[in-house]
Order: structure tokens, then C-alpha cells, then sequence
């Protein structure tokens, strides 16, 4: 098991919006660092996160488990 930290904009993307979205969570897309996506891509399931609120904040706000590995296509939108 490998443990990370994701960092975000809370306005983006935020604490409180994954906590809604239950324990399917969501995807994290977007992500444009290159470094970033490579770390995203090694990710593991299983593996632990801390979820790191960057701005104002700037603090640890959760801890998330890696749900599945980065898929290599996009996620489908809901109807």
C-alpha cells in the first residue's frame, strides 16, 4: 500500500463535494501537471490519501482511499 496527497482547490473541488457523492466518490479529472497525471497513474487500489485543501486553507481536510487505477479513458457522463 502507498500513501499520497492530493492536493486541490477547494472551490474546484472540494471536501464536502466528494463526501456527498458517497462512497463511489468521483473522478478526479483535469489534472494538466504532467508530474501530477503520473503520480495519479501509479495509484493503486487500495492504496491511501490524505485530501489537501490548497488556497486559504491550506490544511488537511480528509483521508480517501483509492477506489480503482486510473482508467484510461475518460469517465462516461451520467444521464
Amino acid at each position: 500500500m502507498a500513501y499520497w496527497l492530493l492536493k486541490t482547490e477547494p472551490d474546484a473541488f472540494s471536501w464536502d463535494h466528494q463526501v456527498k457523492k458517497g462512497a463511489k466518490g468521483e473522478a478526479w479529472t483535469g489534472v494538466r501537471n504532467f508530474r501530477a497525471r503520473g503520480h495519479l497513474k501509479e495509484m493503486r487500489k487500495g492504496d491511501r490519501a490524505f485530501f489537501y485543501h490548497t488556497g486559504d486553507e491550506k490544511r488537511i481536510v480528509g483521508i480517501v482511499g483509492v477506489s480503482r487505477r486510473k482508467s484510461r479513458r475518460p469517465p462516461r457522463a451520467a444521464d
